[in-house]
């Protein structure tokens, strides 16, 4: 007990916090308005037109024309919002498959994509990758998979509720979804960089980074980024943004490391939530999460390869 106690001392568990609501503040004036503003665009005419546009594209995926309504809604809100409207159709195994392995690689792109930028890595270049990555796994499923031709059957099915109707249902209804956003948000990043701070204190992202680094290697960052990397991995691009920036800038990795590291955590990130959040589904969730991981490394590991190292260190500022 004593022991206990001397250690728990040693950590600044102000510093913590202070972290912890500083990122919160830095994201939170991202997700909030983009949050706001596509749950309002859902109820007007450009959103339909975006359907109409996209839908006859679904025929390259095997897929119909109604399946451009979860991509839609996955790229712009997010994974949740996308299930939702797949929880709505009737589909076919193959079909929810190849929708849950798009959604994968592409998923609530406004957020995500401006948080990228905040680290100093291309928006564009994020997005593009992202896109790609989307794309060519759909058409791969759907070329290479013969089978999943029975309808799917979901498990556990959420209640439907009902529209907002009116402006000012409409942006009430937005304004929720943000705050909730916000308030999610806050409840996983302070207790993050908490814990990073308490890792921090007592020397233990050094003992890490030595354990990673015959992972870290072949990818081309340094053992130092290993703790960015858990962050994204266990809680996503969104969430896992305050360790990003936080890293970032005690770190300061250079413009390559930050890049690789993004890149990897672009194909491959939260792999619990966003893997286990396809189960409802009633597909087989486990090569969903290999085929991202294995994309994820053989990615990273060839631009790692094409980008050698710069003689001279240039950190992002």
């Amino acid at each position: 007990m004593t022991i206990l106690k001397k250690t728990l001392r040693r950590v600044s568990w102000r510093e913590g916090v202070a972290s912890g609501l500083r990122t919160t503040w830095s994201l939170g004036v991202i997700i909030f308005p983009v949050t706001f503003v596509v749950s309002v665009l859902q109820f007007t005419a450009v959103y339909d037109a975006l359907l109409s546009v996209l839908a006859p594209a679904m025929g390259i995926f095997g897929l119909p024309g109604e399946a451009t309504v979860p991509l839609v809604l996955g790229n712009l809100v997010g994974l949740y919002a996308a299930i939702g409207a797949m929880l709505a159709m009737e589909l076919t195994v193959k079909e929810v498959f190849t929708l849950a392995v798009m959604l994968g690689f592409s998923h609530m792109l406004p957020v995500e994509a401006a948080v990228c930028r905040r680290v100093g890595v291309s928006a564009a270049l994020v997005v593009s990758v992202r896109l790609a990555l989307s794309v060519v796994s759909g058409i791969a499923v759907g070329q290479l998979w013969a089978g999943g031709g029975e309808v799917a059957r979901y498990g556990l099915v959420a209640p439907s509720e009902s529209e907002p109707s009116g402006w000012v249902e409409i942006s009430v209804n937005a304004l929720q979804t943000a705050g909730i956003g916000v308030l999610q948000l806050a409840l996983v990043v302070i207790p993050v960089m908490v814990g990073i701070q308490i890792l921090k204190d007592l020397g233990a992202l050094e003992k890490f980074g030595n354990l990673m680094r015959p992972l870290m290697r072949p990818l081309g960052i340094a053992p130092r980024g290993a703790v960015t990397m858990a962050g994204g991995l266990t809680f996503g691009l969104a969430f896992g943004a305050g360790v990003i920036m936080e890293q970032a800038r005690e770190q300061k990795f250079t413009r390559r490391e930050i890049t690789l590291i993004i890149l990897f955590l672009s194909a491959c990130h939260a792999v619990v939530e966003d893997t286990l959040i396809f189960i409802p589904l009633g597909i087989n969730v486990l090569p969903l999460l290999l085929i991202r991981l294995t994309v994820a490394i053989l990615l990273v590991v060839a631009v790692a390869r094409l980008w050698p190292p710069p003689d001279k260190k240039e950190t992002i500022s």
